[in-house]
């Protein structure tokens, strides 16, 4: 079974490290294989916890390789919630990457677990077009998210 890892989330920096020198990126160290996935990116001010700086993502199976590549970008330079990472904050940046493994489908905001990780509930917006909503409960207590 796929996990999350560690060179998910270096893979992750170094698109981001790319983005900025031009440079190649380095082969990813893992499997090539499809999830829905999210990258986290938190930023650690004056060495206190580490605060959010974006978190996009897809509920929507993706390769791992070319998910990673337009998340991680996605979620640092355009999560509209934060202005762009610049290249100044990388030293400073955390990155945590989630793949969505064996998830079902709610049939209401009631219909969870505490054991279950994550609620997805689609609603109507105002312009009554179909939106999607995640409840992450890992973030939940750290921030208010709207996807």
């Amino acid at each position: 079974m796929v996990s999350a890892s560690k060179e998910m989330a270096v893979y992750c920096f170094d698109i981001l490290v790319a983005h900025y020198t031009g440079d190649v990126v380095p082969p990813p160290a893992f499997e090539e294989v499809h999830f829905p996935l999210f990258v986290t990116w938190k930023k650690v001010v004056n060495g206190g916890e580490p605060r959010l700086r974006g978190c996009i993502g897809t509920l929507e199976a993706r390769c791992l390789f070319t998910g990673f590549k337009d998340y991680a970008l996605t979620s640092a330079l355009r999560d509209r919630r934060f202005s762009p990472i610049q290249v100044k904050e990388i030293p400073y940046l955390e990155c945590t990457v989630s793949l969505l493994i064996n998830y079902e489908l709610a049939t209401s905001y009631l219909d969870w677990e505490t054991v279950r990780v994550t609620v997805w509930k689609p609603f109507f917006s105002i312009q009554h077009d179909c939106k999607r909503s995640l409840f992450v409960r890992k973030l939940a207590s750290l921030e208010i998210h709207s996807l």
